[in-house]
């Protein structure tokens, strides 16, 4: 059999067709434009969505045998607003995880109602980005249409509806509106009244990997599909990537090194960190896990490489930092370069170069920046360590990490070992292995993973090694908390 994997992005969606034995056929991307009606407000179309992945599936499908297909999984950016009238007709374009308007908003949620009760209903503490500060925000300046509502929707989950005609959602999705009860996998009441919302607005509930339902059989005719077709509830982007690199199960961790950096860390528990410094999420495998979000990761070396040093040849400035230099580098990078999210929750923050000298070379800042990021990852890593969580290795993935250098880094100062896998196509292909457990062909998701995801290279620690970067990571947790205060003033 054959199924659809699809990954619905910020400027794209991407989608692969794959067979029963984890092999990818096919791979298709359809682009849809990002509305920016005001300065830091971020909007897309939904229909766009629809129109660019039903275009995207009939492509994707072109030359192969469409009545082999049998399932098809999302996976979407999250946190987005979708609302629907009666009707089931889009009342406003959807505003975006990136969208900035918020920030009244975030600040009643936090201050007004309170961290400690909002954590406690929600396992989360608001950000801009999650998607009730926007119901807060629609209510006060869109009254008339906030009116209207009857079905509040993420971004994947109205590709699914409109695939399967069922309002539906997964929980790994539905953890960052800051509108479940994450524990207990229900919708926070408390959080719904704030919101001026009921339950009855809300999509149904499901896990990652259940079916929602079969394809419409008008949209099936549409794709030349079979109307058995069955639609996976799917996960939000991170999760379903995490799906895709195997990061299921106890203590399983997964280092992402793309535009923005996170650490996943996949847990059969549930927890919170007394601080909400790290996002706690259900899990797509059905249990839950703990996610760090650094804003600027590889886009820190990009920055560094194309706009300082005005190089595109990222391999050779890494050939000059010597291995004798590692671990011995006096020079540090604070790489807060759009503020920071995890662990410090700090927008004021900024890119700091400190401990430069006159003997300092280019590769010493070079080396600065790779590390800095590395170290940001691990105070991260640090908290979810501090919850009894046992952590021994991590996957990588991004186009961070496919520098032997940055990974070398990463091994020494997370004293992890770093796998490298075969496969990286994201949250598509964890959709695709979603729809496959949907569909029965695997029992659960972490049989599935098992088979699929196969590791290619491993960077094991040097204790050696290890012990120098133990040294200048306690050295840079001193940095931020010494000038943190200055941040406010110099960006005014």
């Amino acid at each position: 059999m054959l199924y659809i994997g699809i990954d619905l992005g910020t400027s794209a969606v991407k989608l692969l067709l794959m067979d029963g034995e984890g092999k990818i056929l096919n791979v298709v991307s359809r682009e849809y434009p990002l509305i920016f009606p005001h300065p830091g407000w971020s909007e897309q179309d939904p229909d766009a969505w629809i129109r660019e992945t039903m275009t995207g599936i009939l492509q994707l499908t072109e030359g192969f045998d469409k009545s082999q297909v049998a399932g098809i999984g999302a996976g979407g950016q999250m946190h987005g607003l979708v609302v629907l009238d009666e009707n089931d007709q889009v009342i406003r374009p959807a505003i975006l995880w990136n969208d900035g308007r918020t920030s009244a908003e975030v600040d009643y949620i936090n201050s007004g109602i309170g961290k400690d009760k909002v954590s406690a209903w929600t396992a989360n503490i608001a950000f801009a980005g999650f998607t009730a500060p926007k119901l807060l925000w629609m209510r006060k300046n869109e009254p008339d249409k906030f009116a209207r509502i009857r079905k509040i929707m993420l971004p994947k989950d109205y590709v699914n509806y409109r695939l399967s005609g069922v309002h539906c959602t997964d929980y790994s999705d539905a953890s960052g509106m800051l509108l479940l009860d994450v524990k207990n996998k229900c919708w926070a009441k408390e959080m719904l009244d704030i919101c001026g919302v009921t339950e009855e607005q809300m999509p149904k509930l499901y896990e990652s990997y259940e079916p929602v339902g079969k394809i419409l059989p008008e949209v099936a005719e549409k794709l030349g599909l079979s109307e058995d077709v069955i639609i996976a509830a799917g996960a939000g982007d991170n999760a379903a990537a995490a799906v895709g690199t195997g990061t299921v199960g106890e203590g399983a961790c997964n280092i992402s090194l793309g535009t923005s950096g996170t650490i996943f860390i996949s847990s059969e528990k549930f927890g919170v960190d007394e601080n909400n410094a790290l996002h706690s999420f259900a899990h797509a495998d059905g249990n839950y896990h703990l996610m760090g979000v650094v804003l600027s990761a590889a886009s820190c070396n990009k920055w560094w490489m194309e706009d300082i040093l005005k190089t595109g040849n990222f391999s050779e400035e890494q050939a000059d930092i010597l291995p004798e230099k590692l671990g011995r580098n006096h020079v540090f990078f604070l790489p807060y370069l759009m503020g920071e999210r995890s662990p410090i929750n700090d927008t004021n923050a900024r890119g700091t170069f400190i401990g430069m000298s006159m003997d300092n070379t280019r590769a010493d800042l070079t080396q600065a920046v790779l590390e800095g990021v590395a170290f940001a990852i691990r105070d991260s890593l640090e908290v979810a360590r501090g919850l009894g969580i046992d952590i021994r290795k991590s996957r990588i993935c991004g186009g961070g990490a496919k520098s032997p250098l940055w990974r070398k880094i990463f091994a020494n100062v997370c004293n992890l070992e770093i796998e490298s896998i075969a496969a990286e196509e994201g949250p598509g292909y964890g959709g695709a292995m979603l729809a496959m457990v949907a569909c029965g062909e695997y029992p659960d998701v972490k049989t599935i993973a098992d088979k699929f995801v196969r590791v290619t290279k491993t960077e094991k620690p040097d204790p050696e090694l290890a012990a120098l970067y133990e040294d200048r990571y306690q050295r840079f947790r001193e940095i931020y908390p010494s000038v943190k205060d200055l941040f406010p003033k110099l960006i005014g």
